[in-house]
């Protein structure tokens, strides 16, 4: 009779796997609506990073075109803009980094003698005649189109080559270095008579010459057989490139009062 009660009261196997497959089913569900949440805000965050990342590209990929327009419209002007750039930054590494001296005590009047020679003479004369004088003087596309093998082949081209290095270097020797040492008068000098300035330029450019002569073509004659051998639109980048070292050097050797 006791063992009929207990069995009528204890619940069935039956019920208690019900139960435990509602519990599971519960616990699957709360599972699945965590998960789910969490996914959405993932692919939220994810969308938002993605509008970002999309946005920022769009806005460099707009300001790279805007200054590739303003190069292609403007070339004389933005040869101008990156030679200025380019000096003062060569001047400002040899001040800090090379000779040292704190950002504080920096020369302002050598940091503008680099600006502006910079932009007259690197941004004005030197884009008007090696871009459009030697075009005029050499047949320069066609040498700077072919393959090195079929420029190493190419006699006239070779010869026109040589002619192109031996009249830069004529230029840098008797008109870039004198005009380096009359800007440097008309900076430093405290004069504001030109005929001062270029009295004292020529005495310390004939002074400074065999140094500087010598320095001038272990660097520029290398440089030019590679910067007049490239594509035309390389020609100033790989110039800028090397003058950049060579203003450097200039600025640190020659740039003080």
């Amino acid at each position: 009779m006791l063992c009929t009660l207990t069995r009528a009261f204890l619940p069935f196997p039956w019920t208690r796997h019900r139960r435990n497959s509602i519990q599971r089913f519960a616990d699957s569900k709360t599972t699945f609506l965590e998960r789910l949440s969490h996914n959405l805000k993932t692919t939220s965050t994810t969308k938002d990073d993605t509008f970002v990342s999309t946005n920022q590209i769009q806005s460099t990929t707009k300001a790279s075109s805007s200054y590739v327009q303003f190069a292609q419209t403007y070339p004389f002007a933005n040869n101008i803009l990156i030679a200025t750039t380019k000096t003062a930054a060569a001047d400002f590494l040899a001040q800090v980094v090379i000779a040292q001296t704190p950002i504080a005590e920096l020369d302002l009047q050598r940091s503008f003698l680099f600006c502006l020679f910079g932009a007259l003479y690197l941004g004005g004369f030197q884009y008007l005649y090696q871009v459009q004088i030697f075009k005029k003087l050499f047949d320069v596309d066609r040498f700077t189109q072919q393959t090195w093998q079929e420029k190493l082949q190419d006699r006239e081209g070779l010869q026109a080559l040589a002619a192109q290095t031996a009249l830069d270097l004529t230029v840098l020797t008797l008109i870039y270095l004198p005009a380096f040492y009359i800007f440097k008068a008309s900076v430093f000098s405290g004069s504001s008579v030109p005929a001062e300035w270029f009295a004292s330029g020529i005495d310390t450019y004939q002074t400074n010459f065999v140094k500087d002569e010598t320095d001038l073509i272990r660097v520029w004659l290398p440089a030019d057989l590679v910067c007049f051998s490239v594509p035309l639109y390389l020609r100033l980048p790989v110039r800028h490139i090397v003058s950049f070292v060579w203003t450097a050097y200039l600025s640190f050797a020659r740039g003080g009062h």
